[in-house]
């Protein structure tokens, strides 16, 4: 490939190097100049555009980006359209990512031009989350280039391994010391650690803190569930204590007692029957992240877990002090690193519980709720503002007119809040990092109460920031970009809230008062808003 300066008579069919702006818009880099560019280009003055040039044996940056991205995708992904030299790759489903680290770096060692990022194995991922970029670094590069990172991928180094196990047994040892209480909480959060996953707790037992109960409970365990977990009521010191003791009494063997991962050091791992068993370290009762959810997520995606496996565990093992570690494995976002956020107006439903009128073009203090909304929405510093819209939607608009908003069109809002969600979601820019869901009939939001909203994203890890009035949760409800897949994949009109309990431990609450509850979907709820309007 040639790369410099070109008169602009000599530039058809180039590539052009940097954006020039022109009469009627601007000639973006990257683009293939036409007879058509180059007039553009003379007439605003661009004497010798900087450009690409393709030679025998250079392949396009699209072309290389495409069929690189398509020998490294394995199972469980979609390679998207390539464009300006990059083609991602994304989960087709949820799962665990798997990835063989010594062949992304045999791939990144074949050429500087070309190049390949995936997020780290063993990753939770959601369906449409994004797991890896091809990347081509100029605008083209050398085909044979391109053939040796083919021939050293080994199709299919990325890939995602699919939820597979969902039946689990849990039981717990007892000892006079041990509350009950103890016991359900750590089952409620186990049972949480195993939403994502879509696998749920089928045989539950409590039994003494002995070999002999626990052999009984073991054997019972293996006709019921296809992995077992014993939270031990007290600490495993030793290959010969009462969980591991336990294990080979039933007939099972051990894989490895203790691991290189603190919190998590004093996990136990065997098998009966082919079932594995998991001897829970004590941090297992905590939903922070630990060693258990290095085994626990690779057994419920069917991965089978050696004693090497746990033994290469250490580096990286050590979470006590690493920002992942307040949350099991749902991402984070730094503090006050929102920086692109955006807010949708949900303004799409038949209103029906307000009988014959549409309750978003009805008045408060003068102005159409919807229109109120909109407008805190643009007096805050979300941008762009989103206007969902359906059941009767050219009124809606009307009723906006003049606004700087965005509109999307749902036309499946009948089947439910979700169906808006995604197209809100499906309408912001790509660089948005956080998005706030505002409800067309809730009139008393002002812009700082959706600055403060947006403001809590972020703090101590903090994926959703919820409005509330008097302690009560309501709306408006921001979220993390983190968890669009998520959002997008709900169904009906639960909406978000199905995944409120997924992320409990992500959840901050913004008192704003009572404008997070007053929303106007009733003909006395209109009342009692414009009451309160009036009161000021």
């Amino acid at each position: 490939m040639k790369f410099g300066p070109l008169p602009v008579a000599e530039a058809a069919g180039t590539i052009l190097a940097h954006s020039q702006r022109v009469a009627n818009g601007v000639i973006r880099k990257g683009t293939r100049l036409t007879d058509e560019d180059i007039a553009a280009l003379a007439e605003a003055g661009v004497a010798q555009p900087t450009v690409a040039r393709l030679e025998p044996g250079d392949m396009h940056e699209d072309e290389a980006a495409r069929r690189l991205a398509e020998a490294v995708a394995g199972a469980g992904l979609t390679v998207d359209r390539a464009d300006t030299g990059r083609a991602n790759l994304f989960a087709a489903h949820n799962g665990l990512v798997v990835v063989r680290p010594a062949d992304v770096d045999r791939f990144n060692a074949v050429d500087p031009a070309l190049t390949l990022a995936t997020l780290p194995a063993f990753q939770r991922v959601s369906k449409g989350q994004m797991v890896g970029t091809v990347k081509i670094i100029p605008f083209a590069v050398s085909e044979a280039s391109v053939e040796v990172a083919v021939a050293a991928l080994d199709n299919g180094i990325l890939r995602v391994a699919p939820w597979s196990l969902r039946r689990v047994a849990a039981i717990s040892t007892t000892l006079p010391s041990l509350k009950e209480s103890v016991i359900d909480k750590t089952l409620g959060i186990f049972d949480r650690r195993l939403a994502d996953p879509g696998a749920t707790i089928v045989s539950e037992r409590r039994v003494k803190h002995a070999v002999g109960p626990l052999v009984d409970a073991l054997r019972d365990a293996v006709g019921k569930a296809e992995i077992i977990v014993v939270f031990g009521a007290s600490a495993v010191v030793d290959a010969s204590d009462v969980i591991p003791a336990a294990i080979e009494a039933a007939g099972g063997r051990l894989i490895q007692v203790g691991m290189p991962v603190d919190p998590g050091n004093l996990l136990v791992l065997g098998e009966i029957d082919g079932h594995p068993v998991i001897g829970a370290p004590g941090c297992a009762r905590s939903p922070k992240v630990n060693g258990f959810d290095f085994v626990l997520d690779r057994l419920l995606a069917a991965i089978p877990v050696t004693s090497d496996d746990i033994t290469r565990m250490g580096v990286g093992g050590l979470l006590v002090e690493t920002a992942v570690r307040p949350r099991p494995r749902r991402g984070s976002m730094d503090e006050g690193k929102v920086e692109h956020p955006a807010a949708i107006v949900l303004a799409a439903g038949r209103s029906t519980r307000m009988g014959a009128v549409n309750k978003l073009l009805e008045e408060v203090g003068g102005v159409a709720m919807v229109r109120r909304v909109a407008e805190a929405a643009l007096a805050s510093r979300a941008d762009p503002v989103v206007v969902v819209t359906g059941h009767d939607a050219d009124r809606v608009k009307e009723a906006l007119a003049g606004l700087d908003v965005a509109f999307a069109h749902n036309v499946d809002y009948p089947d439910g809040l979700s169906t808006s969600l995604r197209a809100g979601l499906g309408a912001l820019p790509a660089s948005t990092d956080a998005a706030i869901i505002l409800l067309g009939d809730m009139p008393l939001i002002r812009p700082q109460d959706i600055d403060r909203v947006l403001a809590a994203l972020g703090r101590n890890g903090a994926l959703v920031a919820m409005s509330t009035a008097e302690g009560a949760r309501g709306n408006p409800v921001a979220w993390s970009s983190r968890l669009f897949p998520e959002l997008k994949a709900t169904e009906g009109d639960a909406g978000g809230r199905a995944l409120l309990s997924r992320y409990s431990d992500s959840v901050v609450d913004v008192e704003i008062g009572q404008a997070a509850a007053l929303d106007a979907d009733t003909p006395a709820a209109l009342a009692a808003v414009r009451e309160h309007e009036s009161r000021g």
